[in-house]
């Protein structure tokens, strides 16, 4: 789900979200963001049913520290403060057991549902950003989570009202419910990350303090890897570092009251993966509830925009 140079004057870039119109490209690199990261979801629970998910996730952090090294070298190799640095480590230990947790549910219940249980994070996010950030909340950035919110239970109702679950599938639903609440903190410390920092200085550094962290319990868990394997967790890694880009671009720019809502598409998403790589089926209740998830992000880009011209 972040660094920064001693250049302070970088940390002006945020100044472009109260330009009339400004919101329409970070809503759009956010949504991009979304998408690339829910291919890598797929990706990485392909890869963890076959190896484990620590070791899937030490893969995938060393493979996409190693594709954003160049780009770190391109940029004059930034490096952040001491304070900046603290930064960067406090979000890799959230986004190590957001992660961790996510994908061993991931690997006990559909995608989909996944997805869906997750979307208790950004209404959560909503209120840690006026706690932590001082952002304040305008009641239509309220109300277009509330109805992304109403999209989420009207395809659970779809999803979930006639089954029972599992005894794994219980635990992978409480792993999942787990991993919100970290994602919810994640997404603040993204909007923090993303005013100290550039797009490849997170990136760079996300991905080390990531790969380093997993590697310290490594011994735990290691699996040895087939060749198919190393091969799906590069492709993760490859995905998830092009999210991180977009999204720390997105963030940088616009607030996170205003972005948060983008992140209920990622349900849509999942839906279209599941249903191509796990055989899931797409219902008329997961369209109907999607409708209302986009029609949610878009009265959120629209408070922006407006409030962006007073």
């Amino acid at each position: 789900m972040a660094t920064r140079s001693n250049r302070p004057s970088r940390a002006v870039a945020p100044a472009a979200a109260s330009r009339p119109g400004s919101a329409v490209l970070p809503v759009l690199a956010v949504a991009a963001g979304i998408g690339v990261f829910s291919m890598m979801d797929a990706a990485m629970k392909a890869a963890s049913l076959a190896m484990g998910v620590g070791t899937a996730l030490l893969l995938r952090n060393v493979f996409a520290a190693l594709l954003t090294l160049p780009l770190w070298l391109a940029a004059g190799r930034p490096l952040p403060t001491r304070r900046v640095l603290i930064v960067h480590a406090q979000r890799a230990g959230i986004s190590a057991a957001m992660a961790s947790l996510f994908f061993y549910g991931l690997t006990r219940i559909p995608m989909a549902e996944g997805i869906a249980l997750s979307f208790i994070s950004p209404i959560i996010a909503l209120y840690l950003a006026s706690l932590l950030l001082g952002e304040r909340i305008r009641p239509r950035a309220i109300a277009a989570s509330l109805l992304g919110i109403v999209g989420v239970l009207v395809i659970g109702a779809g999803r979930f009202g006639g089954g029972t679950y599992s005894h794994e599938a219980l635990v992978g639903t409480l792993a999942i419910l787990a991993s919100a609440m970290f994602y919810a903190v994640n997404l603040v410390f993204q909007r923090k990350q993303a005013l100290l920092a550039g797009p490849v200085e997170i990136a760079q550094f996300q991905n080390l303090i990531l790969a380093l962290i997993f590697l310290a319990f490594s011994p735990l868990y290691w699996t040895v890897p087939d060749t198919a394997g190393v091969a799906v967790t590069f492709i993760g890694g490859l995905l998830a570092t092009m999210a991180l880009l977009f999204l720390s671009w997105g963030y940088a720019r616009a607030e996170a009251q205003v972005l948060v809502p983008i992140e209920y598409t990622a349900f849509g998403w999942a839906a279209l993966l599941g249903w191509l790589f796990f055989g899931e089926t797409i219902s008329i209740a997961t369209l109907a509830g999607t409708a209302m998830i986009v029609l949610g992000c878009w009265i959120g880009t629209q408070n922006h925009a407006k409030s962006s011209q007073v």
